[in-house]
């Protein structure tokens, strides 16, 4: 049947294009485009508009498809995106995830940063996994951001690995560099930063929708 490489396209949001596959800053592998979707201020609407700040497009390694395709084959695109058990075993698969996070309009390194470690923080908190150590590494994670500031066009990329590190890349346009600016060792972290953009309070239900979507044809294709 092909590799789910293969099989996906490249998606458009607000006119921030993510390729169909990706090589990750630090890794050797090739992940696949599992969906994408922009993300907001949730309430916030101008002239009844919804606003955008980041589009995100979600990547992951091949063998995630038949790993969530042993329990998930079968179900809609609609109940996998109404799951939260299916998001939570995105977040803590035993496969590498590379999330890509595009400015549609500017930011500081500071108002991201702390913003994402506030999401991580009430997280971690509520599953009673927030101890001096992953206070330590959100300390660190938002040192990483501090004398950053984002344009327009501008991404910050986040490699999960299995093992629980999370690699920091910055970008200026849609190039992704070879190798990242930073590494935090905290698996919890790492998975808490991921589970503030696709889970159950995640920032992009657009990328979850997507996500869904794309996973429930991908799931098929596997089994056949």
């Amino acid at each position: 049947m092909g590799s789910s490489s293969e099989k996906v396209t490249a998606l458009d949001v607000d006119n921030v294009v993510f390729g169909p596959t990706v090589k990750p800053p630090g890794s050797t592998n090739t992940l696949f485009l599992g969906g994408a979707g922009g993300a907001g201020v949730r309430g916030l609407r101008i002239q009844d508009k919804y606003i955008k700040f980041t589009a995100i497009g979600v990547y992951l390694e091949e063998r995630a498809v038949k790993s969530l395709a042993v329990k998930y084959n079968g179900m809609t695109a609609e109940e996998l995106t109404d799951s939260g058990k299916f998001f939570v075993d995105i977040v803590i698969g035993e496969f590498e995830k590379f999330t890509r996070i595009t400015m549609i309009l500017p930011l500081s390194g500071a108002q991201y940063s702390e913003k994402v470690a506030e999401n991580c923080t009430v997280f971690l908190r509520s599953k009673d996994k927030y101890s001096e150590s992953e206070a330590k590494a959100l300390e660190q994670f938002l040192q990483v951001f501090k004398e950053h500031s984002f344009s327009p066009g501008a991404s910050v990329l986040f490699t999960h690995s299995p093992s629980g590190a999370l690699t920091i890349a910055f970008s200026e346009d849609g190039s992704v560099p070879d190798m990242g600016n930073a590494v935090i060792e905290n698996k919890a972290v790492a998975e808490a930063v991921l589970e503030s953009i696709i889970g159950e309070n995640g920032v992009s239900l657009e990328a979850k929708r997507s996500l869904a979507l794309r996973l429930c044809e991908l799931m098929k294709g596997s089994q056949e």
